[in-house]
């Protein structure tokens, strides 16, 4: 059977196919490197916002993988460099003649199938951050108030520093904080009145009809909630020109001059849920990108080992051999190994056939004499 995709190499392109997979194998090893960089912080964002996401959102899985593929392609490329460098010297090649076609093998089957994977995962994970965001700041503004909760106590903390630091407030706007209970039980009176009783003028009507249960903020130690139209501290931007206003927000007469219609004047506009979305989508985006970049080098620098490892084999190993070789991917065709491989199966395996019995008479012994 003729080899797979031959190519006819004389003594200078075998020379000009040997520099150009050093630079090649150079350029893979820095996407390999870059990719590690990009990989690697990801992890790390996740693993700080790792409280924000639901457990059982998949997107870790995308850092963790591109990880191991950069790891691969930053691998191949020294390998690559080293071996294209070595070819070109007769008296460096030869210890790499043994150990080059496993790590070509290696390489295409290990270092391809995981970048393979993790472009996969690029394209497939970052719309599961969507839902993963949106059940992970809604559990986190839940448990915001349980402060000696054990599991929970850290919420506050957390959920006060992510705020801060990328000023953003509630899960898609301050008036989140509307709906649910950030204040902890414990620093409520619940003989006090203003806690007990809601007062009419506290809330306007458009702010009461999404919660109906603002109309009893209390009704039981169990049950009750205490819900209020203001935010946490850590909404509060700190570039404004007047102190922060925190509470009866939907109250237009509460605060004078202030216009409850623009509180970006006074409190974060965003969402914390369209901030980390942005982040973390625009990561695994440049992510993407630079498996895509290794994905074309690491194919480039395999191909060209190949044709030059079995182009040398025909030589000797002598890159400045006399006359032409002829390099190949494979030495025949697809089914002409399989069929190589399955009569050297058959025969390796085959029992050894049975002797057949003589087909001659046995020797008549002799007659006594008489």
């Amino acid at each position: 059977m003729a080899p797979v995709l031959p190519l006819v190499l004389p003594l200078q392109p075998r020379i000009r196919l040997a520099q150009g997979l050093w630079l090649l194998s150079w350029l893979l090893a820095l996407a390999g490197g870059l990719t590690l960089l990009c990989s690697g912080h990801l992890l790390v964002q996740l693993w700080h916002l790792g409280t924000f996401l639901a457990p059982s959102c998949p997107f870790a899985a995308l850092p963790q993988v591109a990880l191991a593929a950069g790891a691969v392609a930053l691998g191949t490329g020294l390998v690559g460099a080293g071996a294209s460098r070595a070819s070109l010297d007769a008296a460096q090649y030869p210890p790499w003649r043994g150990v080059l076609g496993p790590l070509l093998v290696a390489s295409t089957a290990g270092g391809g199938g995981l970048l393979v994977l993790a472009l996969g995962l690029a394209l497939a994970l970052p719309g599961s951050l969507d839902i993963g965001l949106e059940e992970g700041l809604a559990t986190a503004l839940a448990h915001y108030k349980d402060t000696e909760v054990p599991g929970h106590c850290h919420a506050k903390r957390l959920l006060d520093e992510l705020q801060l630091r990328y000023h953003c407030c509630g899960r898609h706007g301050y008036k989140d904080w509307f709906g649910i209970q950030w204040v902890s039980s414990r620093y409520l009176d619940p003989n006090d009145q203003d806690v007990v009783d809601i007062s009419p003028g506290l809330l306007s009507p458009d702010i009461l009809t999404p919660w109906p249960s603002l109309c009893s903020r209390i009704q039981s130690n169990v049950e009750g909630l205490y819900l209020i139209d203001g935010v946490p501290f850590s909404c509060c931007n700190p570039h404004s020109p007047r102190p922060c206003l925190q509470s009866q927000l939907s109250d237009p007469h509460a605060h004078p001059l202030f216009d409850p219609r623009q509180p970006n004047l006074n409190l974060w506009d965003q969402g914390c849920h369209g901030v980390l979305l942005g982040q973390l989508q625009g990561l695994a985006s440049t992510l993407g990108s630079m498996l895509a970049v290794t994905f074309v080098l690491q194919t480039l620098v395999l191909l060209g080992l190949r044709y030059l490892q079995t182009a040398l084999e025909g030589l000797g190993g002598v890159i400045n051999g006399e006359g032409e070789t002829q390099g190949y991917l494979f030495p025949s065709g697809l089914k002409g190994m399989l069929k190589t491989a399955w009569l050297k199966g058959g025969v390796a395996h085959r029992p050894a056939p049975e002797e057949a019995p003589s087909l001659e008479a046995p020797p008549k012994e002799g007659l006594p004499e008489a």
